[in-house]
């Protein structure tokens, strides 16, 4: 074979070989583009919250972002992982927005909301991940994150919102007590219990539970009322002389607690008798 001949079969062998690759996927442009993305909070409570995500995608040619690969981030710590189906198409030139909603605790303790609480300020909650998005027989992976800071949660406190006495007697005396829990937060305080024990001149004589099941609205006081009576049956025989003095020494200890939550607490005071009815 001479070396005409040679260079008429290599060229040939060329042809061919490209024509068994033209049916590959040509893209007229780059691959797809997130163009825009934000976090906000939908909702949240003591120890959990609700975020979603939303994202904007552009791309050259048609596709559909099929899902994302995630996970949910607080004060630095991965507390959630998910995958989700999202099924977006999207045409050449065209945004196309898609969104993801997750929910999770990121208090994982009493200790750490009180670590929380005592620390202030805010903390990061984000979303992020991978986007799984096909164009014709190609797939791309992109990247997402985006964080959005939120309010850390705070302990609620418990105050004596209120206290008088009535003397209806040099030996009775009814002492009317309304406890308050504050709740410092920007959203609904869910409480198990209230339990309380009242001292009167270092005599128990009251114990109880109060708030039980219920709910302290953003930014408000629970108020939970406990009478103690202060008689020679409740208190001793010496209870005429401890009324005569006009002034009642009182304590009150107990606790709050909810979901992840235990707060102790102890209060005194003096109660002022005003006069017999």
């Amino acid at each position: 074979m001479n070396r005409s001949t040679c260079l008429m079969t290599l060229v040939s062998a060329l042809f061919a070989l490209c024509a068994g690759c033209a049916s590959a996927p040509v893209r007229s442009g780059g691959p797809p583009a997130l163009t825009a993305q934000e976090t906000t909070v939908v909702s949240q409570g003591l120890t959990d919250a609700s975020v979603r995500y939303t994202g904007q995608i552009t791309g050259t040619a048609t596709g559909v972002v099929e899902r994302a690969d995630y996970e949910l981030v607080a004060d630095g710590q991965v507390v959630k992982t998910g995958s989700t189906k999202l099924g977006v198409p999207f045409a050449p030139g065209t945004p196309a927005d898609f969104s993801i909603e997750e929910k999770s605790a990121y208090v994982k303790s009493p200790e750490d909301l009180a670590r929380l609480s005592a620390q202030g300020g805010t903390v990061l909650i984000a979303l992020r991940g991978t986007l799984v998005v096909r164009s014709g027989d190609s797939e791309d992976s992109l990247p997402f994150a985006a964080s959005r800071a939120v309010r850390v949660p705070h302990l609620p406190e418990v105050v004596v919102e209120s206290l008088d006495a009535a003397r209806y007697s040099a030996e009775e005396v009814q002492i009317n007590l309304r406890l308050g829990v504050r709740n410092p937060n920007p959203f609904p305080l869910r409480l198990d219990s209230l339990t309380y024990q009242v001292t009167v001149a270092d005599r128990p004589l009251e114990e109880g539970t109060a708030a039980q099941a219920d709910t302290v609205d953003a930014s408000a006081t629970g108020v939970y009322p406990v009478e103690i009576a202060v008689t020679a049956q409740s208190w001793g025989p010496g209870v005429k002389g401890l009324i005569s003095k006009g002034v009642l020494p009182y304590s009150v200890k107990g606790e709050v607690k909810g979901p992840m939550l235990q707060v102790p607490f102890f209060l005194k005071g003096d109660v002022k008798l005003n006069v017999s009815r």
